[in-house]
């Protein structure tokens, strides 16, 4: 019989009952606005997941401590944010990236700089895929656009940080979080024992047994040489990722001589960018990256080259950061355009196609 489950679910509730499905034995958190369903929801679900810690620490640096701690001893870990609170957890993210321990952290974004407002927002996109935090290091940055992906991606986002011993951000914003639609939950991760997952990680600090030599996970390295032979190994890790992990959707791009590139929710606007342009005879495809790092660069660069296409135009609800990545592709090549709003404020669609249409 499938454990496979069909709901009608908040976005950051949807997550939640996602991480709990994906074999997740460890959760640290704090409320903040627009995520703290996510705390909610997993403090009424405990009592029926004996397995699964879940603790409210008493801050954020105390949260991405404890994925540290937690997630070097073998346990799946995750904590939930919003935008100031994962500002506070910069300094636990780049140890844990040096440490090579899996984690997954997730942003719900809301409107910044400063304490800013609780609506949307995606100006952290620079703080998510050029670091955020301090040295040369890399998450894996997925950008949900809907309930549905929010589920899909938490999934994807345990997997691969297993997979690579690497932090995994879930970059997403508090309309998604807190709208409702309809979803299918996947079936539940197989339980495992410590015995298990002791097996499965070989590398964790979980003592010695049998004589084995301990396992030290640090990200203090004192000497020069042995600093950058760990910098040189962590950037040949993420030259593998970027070869394998990229994820995008393309909307109507064979034919495009004008192309969208927006993520998350500003994708959900520009489909329909999208669909009125051709009602109108406007050739306008959509490229939406899902892994924002790894960023689609190779696709950008193929559409670039192509002779048909004449601009490039990046939605975003900021006042301008994907669109930097975009240009740095193109490199001249096509005019790159940018269009956003800030706030919490939704462009629609007529508005956008508005704005391309002025660009032509």
């Amino acid at each position: 019989m499938s454990n496979k489950k069909i709901a009608f679910m908040k976005g950051n509730e949807a997550l939640a009952e996602a991480a709990l499905r994906a074999g997740m034995t460890g959760y640290f958190g704090y409320p903040i606005t627009p995520q703290s369903e996510v705390v909610e929801y997993l403090s009424r679900e405990m009592p029926n997941h004996p397995q699964v810690c879940v603790l409210q620490a008493e801050s954020e640096v105390a949260a991405a401590n404890m994925l540290y701690g937690a997630g070097g001893a073998g346990a799946r870990v995750m904590t939930t944010t919003s935008s100031p609170g994962y500002s506070l957890m910069q300094e636990a993210v780049s140890y844990i990236a040096c440490a090579e321990i899996p984690a997954v952290f997730v942003n719900v974004q809301r409107g910044g700089p400063g304490l800013g407002t609780i609506q949307p927002s995606q100006g952290d996109y620079f703080q998510a895929v050029k670091g955020g935090g301090h040295g040369d290091y890399r998450l894996i940055v997925l950008a949900p656009n809907s309930v549905q992906e929010m589920v899909d991606h938490t999934v994807m986002a345990f997997d691969l940080a297993d997979k690579w011993c690497n932090p995994v951000l879930i970059l997403t914003d508090g309309a998604i979080g807190q709208m409702m639609e309809k979803i299918e939950l996947p079936e539940p991760y197989k339980f495992r024992s410590a015995e298990d997952m002791r097996a499965e990680k070989p590398w964790a600090t979980n003592g010695k047994n049998g004589g084995r030599r301990k396992n030290l996970l640090t990200s203090l390295n004192i000497k020069s040489d042995e600093m950058e032979r760990k910098n040189n190994e962590l950037q040949a890790k993420y030259a593998k990722i970027v070869d394998s992990e990229v994820r995008y959707e393309a909307y109507h791009l064979d034919d495009a001589d004008i192309i969208v590139s927006a993520y998350g929710l500003s994708s959900r606007i520009c489909k329909k960018v999208v669909d009125l342009a051709r009602e109108q005879g406007l050739k306008v495809g959509l490229l939406r990256p899902i892994t924002l790092w790894p960023f689609p660069s190779k696709k950008i660069d193929e559409l670039a080259s192509k002779p048909n296409v004449k601009m490039f135009m990046t939605i975003e609800m900021s006042v301008g950061q994907m669109v930097e990545d975009v240009k740095l592709v193109v490199n001249g090549r096509k005019p790159v355009h940018f269009y956003g709003r800030t706030g919490g404020i939704l462009a629609t669609a007529e508005e956008i196609l508005d704005q391309i249409k002025k660009k032509m």
